[in-house]
């Protein structure tokens, strides 16, 4: 199945969370594509002791789940960015038809 996931938040459980879904559904065969959107873009700066967002993001990156981020989300932000591809709503658009199930988190 394909999946695509949006994460919009910097919530440190959530966005774990989210990613510890992204893994386990690669390793279950699943095609996962990932879109950061709003404060999602601020994934690489979530610091959690409880929540390692970090390790689950080198994790996905070693399954080789597919990430994008918001173009405009970044800019607005006037943030270095260099976790993955930097996108636009037209990608966003075309995870969402191509996705058979989208989840937000």
């Amino acid at each position: 199945m394909k999946v695509g996931i949006i994460i919009s938040q910097t919530d440190p459980e959530t966005v774990w969370n989210a990613l510890r879904f992204s893994n386990t559904a690669i390793l279950e065969g699943h095609q996962i594509k990932i879109f950061l959107l709003g404060a999602g873009v601020e994934i690489e700066n979530i610091k959690s002791e409880k929540f390692n967002v970090k390790e689950q993001l080198d994790r996905l990156n070693q399954l080789g789940g597919t990430m994008l981020a918001c173009g405009t989300c970044i800019k607005s932000r006037n943030m270095q960015f260099e976790v993955c591809p930097i996108s636009t709503m037209k990608d966003m658009l075309k995870l969402v038809v191509e996705s058979d199930r989208v989840l937000t988190f």
